[in-house]
């Protein structure tokens, strides 16, 4: 009798639970339990409990999950790179060397370079299936550029500047764009001290009349070589821009005997007094105490041409100009002109309008007293390096954690989150046993780096789940006011436009 009631017992109580499962379900209604007795389900309640329990946290996945879908609706489709390449795809766009890049990143992602100078020469497969992208400055990548990615997640400079990137449009399509703003700043700041110190103390120019076989025996022969060199203690450098880069110039050009002053308008108040240097309310104000003139300041839509025909006029005469920032900044017919009527005494340019830069061509292939080097005030061996483990660091911060929340340098993060309505999800998990594996691409087409053996992996979830929606918000500026009928110069806040 008692196998029996326990046989009963077990019986009712499996009814019970399979009916409250389907009623949590809405897979039945409370009539079909309203004929079971009162004091059955009364008897079988703690075993129902946790029924009950179970059933409603499977209706609580079945509503996460079908929430989740729906927002998922509209974006960027999740790349799938077959099941011959689980792992996402990270291409160096604009070189061809990931040897540095590979072992930070070989466990996560398969990693390919494209050596491509536009848009136009990169593979379809990376166009369709990347979801990251390193690149230096060679390549620039406009809206129309950025919409042939299909699932691009992340785009991460290898260097300070980002002028060639398109960074609202990239947040419009969900894409962040990082950085690296601290590799270069030693070989920036002196690189253009060492320019500075070429234009006063003309030794390129005495090089060169020693090559051409000029003899300087006597005291006539010395002063007509070296015509032109001047002393720099006394002098007045004035730099604009006061970021990262301005600083370290600024600091090294005092302890040459320069009187430093600065333009910035989007410093705060009292940095001029922790760096010992003078601040200037306006750039007109920089322009005419400066006896040479170095730029520091990214390029934006506000400072094309910064220096131009009407603000070199507002400069002292026979003044110095010195631009290892960006070549849009200076506009070289105006500087060419200045240059041969003596209004400019001597500059250096180690960026131009057009790169890369030839003599041949352009405005300043007649100019006199110039100086130029092809974009190079940025390297050295140990800041190349620095700059590409840095970038790849960011690049596996991207895939192993959230966008844009893991990101270290983040420059359109701002436009990224401004898109509020999308939900954080939950970082995809990264074995730490995998290995990296490489894509095999027609020759002449792509080229993949070497290094890492075939495997399986994940990750293309957390790029995926950065994603933002559309209809960013416009970034406010800081209500600074230039120079009268000057554009302003937005210095490098975030970052050192060494690059």
């Amino acid at each position: 009798m008692a196998i029996g009631r326990e046989r009963e017992h077990h019986r009712r109580t499996h009814t019970v639970s399979a009916l409250l499962k389907e009623f949590i379900r809405g897979e039945t209604k409370w009539t079909s339990l309203k004929g079971l007795h009162s004091t059955w389900i009364c008897s079988s309640l703690s075993q129902v409990q946790t029924a009950w329990s179970m059933a409603l946290m499977d209706k609580h996945k079945q509503v996460k999950r079908q929430r989740l879908d729906r927002i998922c609706e509209g974006i960027r489709p999740p790349i799938l790179n077959g099941p011959m390449h689980p792992r996402p795809l990270v291409a160096l766009l604009d070189g061809r060397d990931c040897t540095v890049e590979m072992p930070i990143l070989k466990d996560v992602a398969t990693v390919a370079f494209c050596d491509a100078q536009s848009t136009q020469e990169i593979h379809e497969k990376v166009l369709n299936e990347a979801v990251a992208a390193l690149l230096y400055h060679t390549i620039t990548l406009s809206r129309d550029d950025l919409e042939k990615f299909k699932g691009l997640r992340v785009i991460v400079r290898i260097g300070s500047g980002f002028d060639n990137v398109d960074i609202k449009a990239a947040a419009e399509l969900g894409i962040a764009v990082c950085n690296v703003p601290a590799s270069s700043v030693e070989e920036t700041a002196d690189t253009s001290l060492c320019l500075i110190l070429n234009l006063y103390r003309r030794v390129t120019w005495m090089h060169q009349a020693l090559r051409e076989g000029t003899r300087a025996s006597s005291v006539e022969q010395i002063r007509e070589v070296a015509g032109g060199a001047a002393r720099i203690r006394g002098e007045t450098l004035g730099i604009i821009g006061l970021g990262r880069v301005g600083q370290a110039v600024a600091l090294r050009a005092k302890a040459f005997g320069f009187g430093v002053i600065f333009y910035d308008p989007y410093l705060p108040d009292g940095v001029e007094r922790s760096l010992g240097l003078q601040r200037m309310a306006t750039l007109q104000d920089l322009l005419i105490h400066s006896d040479c003139v170095s730029l520091h300041c990214s390029l934006n839509e506000h400072n094309h041409h910064l220096i131009n025909d009407f603000t070199i006029k507002q400069m002292r005469q026979g003044a110095f100009l010195v631009n290892t920032s960006r070549g849009g900044l200076v506009d070289e017919k105006a500087l060419a002109q200045a240059l041969k009527e003596g209004r400019i005494r001597g500059a250096a340019l180690d960026v131009h309008e057009t790169e890369p830069f030839s003599f041949s061509t352009g405005p300043l292939k007649d100019a006199p007293n110039l100086i130029c080097t092809p974009h190079t005030s940025w390297y050295s061996e140990q800041a190349s390096v620095e700059a590409r483990e840095e970038a790849a660091r960011e690049v596996r911060r991207a895939i192993t954690g959230r966008i844009p929340d893991s990101l270290k340098n983040c420059v359109n993060k701002e436009y990224l989150m401004a898109a509020s309505q999308w939900p954080s999800m939950e970082a995809a998990t990264v074995h730490p046993e995998l290995n990296g594996a490489t894509y095999r691409f027609p020759p002449g087409l792509i080229n993949v780096a070497t290094g890492g053996l075939p495997g399986a992996g994940t990750g293309v979830e957390s790029l995926v789940s950065g994603t933002l929606a559309h209809g960013i918000a416009p970034v406010s500026h800081p209500p600074h006011a230039p120079s009268p009928g000057q554009p302003k110069a937005e210095a490098d806040r975030d970052i050192p436009s060494d690059q």
